[in-house]
């Protein structure tokens, strides 16, 4: 009875994708779910919050990744390391970016390679420091450390792998 009511209890991201093997993944997918929705809303309004209102998840990820780099990128190296497909998603977040004035591109042969201004540097610093003062500060009530913080990233990034794997074996049926 006990193993009964604690199967009902479970939560998952859809019960028909939850058999008794595949629940605990469902459960993932919901936490994920869950959690990339909380994530992307954050980092909008922690951008909206450094002064910039009209930026998407994408252009945010963007912007981060241009200037995590310190260095000039290509759009499918923004690509390669967010994992998007789409390149068109990056190449409008790019234009969007250039307009703000938060990265500059320049044309290399084919390429186009962009690095971030000086506002968009100061936009991301701005958003480091509300992200230290809002969300770094309410994780010392987590009960996860460094290291724990660190092998639940590991995990993910395995996961996104056997992710990928499947969507390629799925586009081939």
């Amino acid at each position: 009875m006990t193993s009964e009511l604690n199967e009902k209890r479970k939560i998952v991201s859809s019960k028909h994708l939850a058999n008794s093997e595949a629940w605990p993944l469902s459960e993932v997918e919901l936490g994920l779910t869950v959690f990339y929705n909380a994530f992307t809303k954050w980092i909008v309004r922690c951008a909206a919050a450094a002064g910039c209102h009209d930026l998407s998840p994408v252009d945010v990820l963007t912007l981060h990744n241009i200037h995590n780099r310190d260095n000039i990128q290509r759009r499918i190296d923004i690509c390669f390391m967010l994992n998007i497909e789409d390149t068109h998603t990056v190449n409008y977040s790019l234009k969007k970016l250039v307009k703000l004035s938060l990265i500059t591109g320049t044309k290399r042969g084919k390429e186009m390679y962009y690095a971030t201004t000086e506002q968009g540097n100061a936009l991301c610093e701005e958003y480091r420091l509300i992200r230290e003062e809002c969300l770094i500060s309410s994780m010392s009530g987590l009960k996860q450390n460094a290291e724990e913080l660190s092998q639940m990233a590991s995990v993910l990034r395995s996961l996104s792998g056997i992710y990928d794997q499947a969507a390629r074996a799925a586009a081939t049926l």
